[in-house]
C-alpha cells in the first residue's frame, strides 16, 4: 500500500510540474502583457483603484462593501506563498527570482482587473437576493461555452480542499506544534470549530472577519519587514543592485550567490509571482461579483488593488528583507522554507511571535476567502441544496489537513489550480474586445460614477 501511495504521489507531483511548467506560466505571463497592451496599461490607476477601494457605494447592487469584496479576496491570496514561497524561489533561482516576480505582480494587474469586470457584469442574482458571478457566468453568459463553465466550477470545488482547506490548517498545526508542542489534533478541533463560526454566515461574516484581520496582519508584516531593513539599512541597495543584476545576467556573484541561466532565475520567479497573487486563476472574480458597485469598471479598478499588495509590495517586501539579510552575511540562503522565518528572527523578542501570528492570520483567513470560492462554484453546479452539506464537510477537511501529510494533497491541488486558471484565461482573451468597450466607457471617458443600468435589479 505504501508503495502504491508513493506512486500515485509520484505521477501527481508528475502531472503538477507539467501543468505548471513553461507553457502555463507563457500562457499566464502572456495573458498578462497582452491585456497590459490592450488596455492602455491600467496599472497607471492604481492610486485612483486604491481611493475607491475605501470608498462605499450603499446606493449599488450587491451583498458586501466594495472594499469587503478586496478583503475577502486578499484573504484568500495573502498567504504562505508571501512569507515561505518567497524564500524558496530566491533559494533555488537566486536573488533575481524577486524581480521577476515582482515583474509578474506588475503585469498582473491588468488581468485581476480584466477578471473583476466581467465577474460584475455577468453576474446574476440568485431566488434568495444574492449575487453569484465569476468566470463560469462569464464563459455561459459572455461566450455561450457553459460545458467550459461546469469545468472552471468543478476544479475550483476540487482545488479550494486543497490550496484553500488542508494545506492551510496543516502549516497552523505544524508551525504551532514545532514551536509551541500545540498537539496537531487540538489545533485541527479549534479551527474547524472557528471556520464554523464565521462560514455560517456566509459572504457576509467572511467579509466581515476578513476586513478586521487582512489589515490587521499586513500591517504586522510589513512592520516586520520595514524594521528588518531598519537593521540592514547599508545593505538594502546592494540588495536591490543584486537582484536586478542577477535577473538579467547567467550568474551572479556575491553574498554567496551563484545564479543559474536567465530562463531558471525567470522561472522560479515567475511561477511564484503567478502561484502568490492569483491574477489569471479564477478565484478572486467570485467575490468581486458580490460587491456593492455603480458599474463594472469601478470593481474592477478596485480588484485590481489585490495584486498590487500581495505581490507588489508585500512579495517585494519579503524578497529585498531575504536578500538584504544574505548580502550581510546574517543568513545561509540554501534552505528557502526557513529564511523568512530567519530573517524575522533578527527581531529582538517579538520578531518570532509576529511571523508566528502573520502566518496563522494568512492561513485563517485564506480558508475563509476559498470557502466562499468553493461555495458559490457548487452552488452553480447544483444548486443551494449542497452548501449546508458542503460546509460540514469543509469543516472536516479543515481538522484532516491538520493531522494528516499533505505531499499528495499539494500536486492535486496545484494541479487543479492550473485546470481553473485555463477555462478562465480562455474567457478573458476572447472577451478581451467586450473589456476594452467597457473600460472605454467608463474609465477613459472619465465616467466612472455613473450607474450602468443592466447591474440594477
Amino acid at each position: 500500500m505504501e508503495e502504491l501511495l508513493e506512486g500515485i504521489k509520484n505521477v501527481a507531483a508528475e502531472v503538477s510540474d507539467f501543468l505548471w511548467g513553461w507553457p502555463m506560466m507563457i500562457l499566464l505571463l502572456g495573458t498578462h502583457l497582452y491585456l497590459t497592451i490592450r488596455l492602455r496599461f491600467p496599472q497607471i490607476h492604481i492610486f485612483k483603484a486604491i481611493r475607491l477601494s475605501v470608498k462605499k457605494d450603499p446606493n449599488s447592487e450587491g451583498d458586501v462593501s466594495q472594499f469587503g469584496a478586496l478583503a475577502t479576496s486578499l484573504a484568500a491570496t495573502i498567504g504562505t506563498g508571501n512569507i515561505v514561497g518567497v524564500g524558496t524561489a530566491v533559494a533555488l533561482g537566486g536573488p533575481g527570482a524577486v524581480l521577476w516576480c515582482w515583474l509578474t505582480g506588475v503585469f498582473g494587474i491588468a488581468t485581476k482587473y480584466a477578471e473583476g469586470l466581467v465577474a460584475v457584469k455577468f453576474r446574476q442574482k440568485t431566488s434568495d437576493g444574492k449575487m453569484l458571478g465569476g468566470a463560469m457566468f462569464a464563459l455561459e453568459k459572455g461566450l455561450g461555452l457553459k460545458w467550459l463553465a461546469v469545468l472552471f466550477c468543478v476544479f475550483t470545488v476540487l482545488a479550494s480542499f486543497g490550496i484553500g482547506s488542508t494545506v492551510q490548517s496543516n502549516s497552523i498545526s505544524m508551525l504551532l506544534n514545532e514551536s509551541y508542542n500545540v498537539p496537531t489534533w487540538i489545533t485541527g478541533v479549534v479551527m474547524s470549530l472557528l471556520v464554523a463560526l464565521v462560514i455560517i454566515y456566509g459572504v457576509k461574516g467572511i467579509a466581515r472577519v476578513c476586513m478586521m484581520v487582512v489589515p490587521f496582519m499586513a500591517l504586522f508584516y510589513v512592520a516586520g519587514c520595514v524594521f528588518i531593513l531598519y537593521l540592514n539599512i547599508d545593505y538594502v541597495l546592494p540588495a536591490i543592485k543584486l537582484i536586478v543584476k542577477s535577473a538579467f545576467t547567467p550568474e551572479a556573484a556575491g553574498g554567496g550567490f551563484v545564479g543559474g541561466s536567465i530562463l531558471m532565475v525567470a522561472r522560479y520567479g515567475i511561477a511564484r509571482g503567478l502561484f502568490s497573487n492569483e491574477s489569471g486563476l479564477g478565484s478572486a472574480p467570485i467575490v468581486a461579483a458580490a460587491a456593492r458597485t455603480r458599474n463594472s469598471v469601478r470593481q474592477a479598478l478596485v480588484s485590481s488593488t489585490g495584486t498590487f499588495w500581495d505581490t507588489v509590495v508585500i512579495c517585494a517586501l519579503t524578497g529585498v528583507v531575504i536578500v538584504s539579510c544574505i548580502v550581510a552575511g546574517k543568513l545561509d540562503y540554501s534552505d528557502g522554507a526557513t529564511l523568512t522565518k530567519e530573517a524575522f528572527s533578527m527581531i529582538p523578542t517579538i520578531g518570532t511571535p509576529i511571523l508566528v501570528v502573520g502566518i496563522i492570520s494568512f492561513a485563517f483567513s485564506t480558508i475563509l476567502g476559498w470557502s466562499y470560492y468553493a461555495e458559490r462554484a457548487l452552488e452553480y453546479l447544483v444548486g443551494k441544496k449542497g452548501i449546508k452539506p458542503f460546509r460540514v464537510i469543509w469543516c472536516l477537511s479543515v481538522f484532516a489537513g491538520a493531522v494528516i501529510n499533505l505531499g499528495l494533497v499539494w500536486s492535486i491541488a496545484d494541479s487543479m489550480n492550473a485546470l481553473m486558471a485555463i477555462p478562465n484565461l480562455v474567457s478573458l482573451i476572447l472577451l478581451s474586445g467586450f473589456i476594452v468597450k467597457e473600460t472605454r466607457k467608463y474609465l477613459w471617458q472619465n465616467r466612472l460614477d455613473e450607474y450602468d443600468p443592466d447591474l440594477k435589479s
